[in-house]
């Protein structure tokens, strides 16, 4: 029986399933959007939210806590500096899980997308509309221009000696 053992097992031991957690989140804060299996995702979400909580309080210990989970310092410096400051104003819900319609081929596994909801996306450049040439109508005593003609290539044979 399993009284008192929360979360998902992920058929793997305990620190098999806290690393698939964690690169899971390290993914999530890098990217700021995944492609993952529905129960990976509900468990990374939990430890997701709780990073970015960290990230609100922006102490000193909140950035310790957070190097421990994450283990590296370019990731902690982006959830403080970048993150969470997209996420000032709201009091949870940091993350969002959006179904895919179709499975996965080999096992069946329902697919899903973990992303925050607060992102920033880079405006769509317009290409730049240049002025159209004007192209004269030509009279139709002029006669075009021919194309040169192609060289011919010659092969020389070798002398024989």
């Amino acid at each position: 029986m399993r009284h008192g053992i929360a979360g998902n097992s992920f058929g793997r031991n305990q620190k098999w399933r806290q690393a698939t957690v964690r690169d899971l989140v390290r993914a999530v804060i890098s990217k700021e959007r995944i492609r993952t299996t529905r129960a990976k995702a509900a468990e990374a979400r939990k430890v997701v939210d709780k990073m970015v909580t960290l990230g609100k309080k922006g102490t000193l210990a909140a950035r310790r806590k957070a190097f421990a989970l994450l283990c590296d310092h370019d990731l902690v410096k982006r959830l403080f500096d970048e993150i969470a400051p997209r996420f000032e104003n709201r009091q949870g819900g940091y993350t969002r899980i959006i179904k895919f319609a179709l499975n996965r081929p080999g096992d069946n596994a329902e697919m899903v997308l973990l992303e925050l909801t607060e992102r920033i996306v880079a405006p769509a450049e317009t290409p730049k509309v240049e002025e159209a040439e004007v192209v004269e109508k030509k009279d139709k005593g002029e006669a075009k221009p021919k194309k040169p003609a192609a060289k011919k290539v010659v092969k020389k044979k070798a002398a024989a000696a």
